[in-house]
């Protein structure tokens, strides 16, 4: 009896050792809730209502929820495909390449067979087929494009993102700024885009492109503005009269002639791809000079460009100190401007008296320091009026006025 007397008395003290801690947790924690949850404690109608419906079930047998969500989650980036995207068409064009390398008229074999005339009947053309991009200027059916799209054909198929198709008709071409225009028809009103502005771009602002890359429909990608005035030069293309924007929303084949869009859906800029080993670069016209182009090639089917004929570069002081040492000439260190390298021959600027040496300081009362600049003046005047060039000839200040023609088809 003395022993289990003994140990019931343990088990006793254990027990309630065990309540008490048990107890005081329970009160700790139903005051700490109860501190928590007073703000959101319900009013007394609202325990009435509570009252009245039916018991909740158990936290583990609750059934997932069937209902629909009741906010889809958006950004700028979708609001601006969803306004401009049905715009956005898709160009396949099919032309005409020879089957012949021209190198293959003068192997020995194939003339000992020929002669020296290769009946025509005899080597058909291949047909290229080609796809881009392009978007829609107004509500009749105008499309802009690049020229290196539709370039080699008259007629093309377009196809909206509705899933419409229409023949195109090349209206123009014009591959000095590599931009064409494309008409199609329609009885009813098409898709539209909103024509933007570059004139506050900058880099780091957002960039949205959209086209058909590699045959993928409707696609979009998506950066920043990386540079801006970016020179033909600079891209690697010094034919062309261009300044373009470079981002690194990626462009591939195919979305060439697609937007570049900012952050509220506008249009900036003509996407094109001009560059095969680019990786992380994408090029894109300024709209402001895409448009242009496209107004005077449905205007008029083509576009004359000024033209004075004269080669040129930038001094820099590198360039003074080479063109010092290896050219004889006495350049001064601080000497600024564009030294002419050389005049064409039979063009305006040979017949002004443009000649080489002379560095051009001023055109127009517009201070030019690069080629960029100078080209771009040439370009902003008109075919046939004076163009003012002021400049520094043997360390003299002179003027002389040109006239600018249109920029010949062999240089295009």
């Amino acid at each position: 009896m003395g022993r289990i007397g003994s140990q019931g008395v343990w088990i006793a003290a254990a027990l309630a050792l065990g309540g008490g801690v048990g107890w005081a947790g329970h009160y700790y924690v139903d005051h700490l809730m109860a501190a928590q949850s007073a703000e959101t404690a319900p009013t007394e109608s609202e325990s009435s209502l509570a009252a009245l419906s039916l018991p909740a079930e158990p936290a583990d047998e609750i059934p997932p929820s069937s209902a629909p969500l009741a906010i889809i989650a958006s950004n700028f980036i979708a609001t601006a495909v969803e306004q401009v995207g049905p715009a956005v068409v898709r160009i396949d064009a099919e032309r005409s390449v020879s089957q012949l390398n021209p190198d293959t008229f003068n192997n020995p074999l194939f003339r000992r067979f020929f002669g020296e005339e290769l009946p025509p009947d005899m080597v058909p053309d291949r047909l290229e087929q080609g796809t881009g991009s392009g978007f829609i200027l107004s509500a009749d059916g105008r499309i802009l494009t690049n020229a290196h799209v539709v370039d080699g054909t008259r007629t093309v198929k377009v196809t909206l993102r509705d899933g419409r198709t229409f023949d195109g008709q090349v209206i123009g071409v014009d591959s000095v700024t590599d931009v064409a225009v494309v008409k199609i028809e329609s009885t009813d009103p098409l898709p539209t885009v909103r024509l933007g502005s570059t004139a506050n771009l900058s880099p780091g602002q957002w960039a949205i492109a959209i086209g058909n890359p590699l045959g993928l429909d409707n696609t979009v990608t998506a950066g920043i503005i990386s540079a801006i005035g970016r020179t033909s030069n600079q891209v690697g293309i010094p034919d062309k009269r261009v300044q373009f924007i470079q981002t690194d929303a990626a462009i591939n084949p195919g979305n060439s002639g697609g937007p570049l869009l900012n952050d509220q859906g506008e249009v900036i800029g003509m996407n094109t791809a001009i560059r095969a080993n680019a990786q992380g670069l994408g090029f894109a016209i300024p709209i402001e000079t895409a448009k242009r182009i496209a107004d005077e090639l449905f205007a008029t089917g083509e576009v004359q460009h000024p033209f004075l004929g004269i080669q040129m570069v930038e001094l820099t002081p590198e360039a003074i100190q080479e063109l010092n040492s290896q050219q004889q000439m006495n350049l001064q260190p601080d000497e600024t401007g564009v030294l002419i390298v050389r005049v064409l021959e039979g063009s305006p600027a040979e017949a002004a008296g443009l000649a080489p040496g002379d560095i051009i300081q001023r055109i127009n009362d517009t201070d030019v320091t690069t080629p960029t600049e100078v080209q771009a003046q040439v370009e902003a005047s008109q075919i046939g009026e004076d163009l003012t060039i002021s400049l520094r000839r043997n360390n003299a200040n002179t003027t002389i006025a040109v006239k600018p023609t249109a920029l010949p088809d062999e240089l295009r």
